[in-house]
């Protein structure tokens, strides 16, 4: 068992507790939110997708199921903008982040 003390250093880092585990419904509600929204809404990929949670899900149980929480990312997007390039970091700004990127995005197609 993990020590309170690690635990909390853990989260302060944005790093999953050793033991976290995925809720029941993640798989499909997962899948379910993949059909929904089939790009990633920063730069438009349609491969290679994943299901990012603005907050983590270790963090907040409660939202990992929660669509609202989750936003589409490839998995380049989802490295760079969705932790910051390191999978221990945490972007609290992600959705603003999305906004920002995707606008600049179109606004340089035009």
């Amino acid at each position: 068992m993990q020590s309170p003390i690690r635990t909390l250093l853990d989260r302060v880092q944005g790093k999953a507790p050793a033991g976290a585990r995925r809720a029941g419904g993640w798989s499909a509600f997962r899948r379910q939110f993949m059909q929904m929204r089939p790009i990633c809404e920063v730069c438009g990929r349609k491969r290679g997708l994943e299901a990012h949670h603005v907050i983590p899900f270790h963090v907040a149980p409660d939202l990992e199921l929660e669509i609202h929480n989750l936003v589409a990312l490839c998995r380049r997007c989802h490295l760079l903008i969705g932790h910051l390039g390191g999978w221990s970091r945490v972007n609290l700004d992600v959705l603003a982040d999305v906004t920002a990127l995707r606008f600049k995005i179109d606004q340089a197609r035009e």
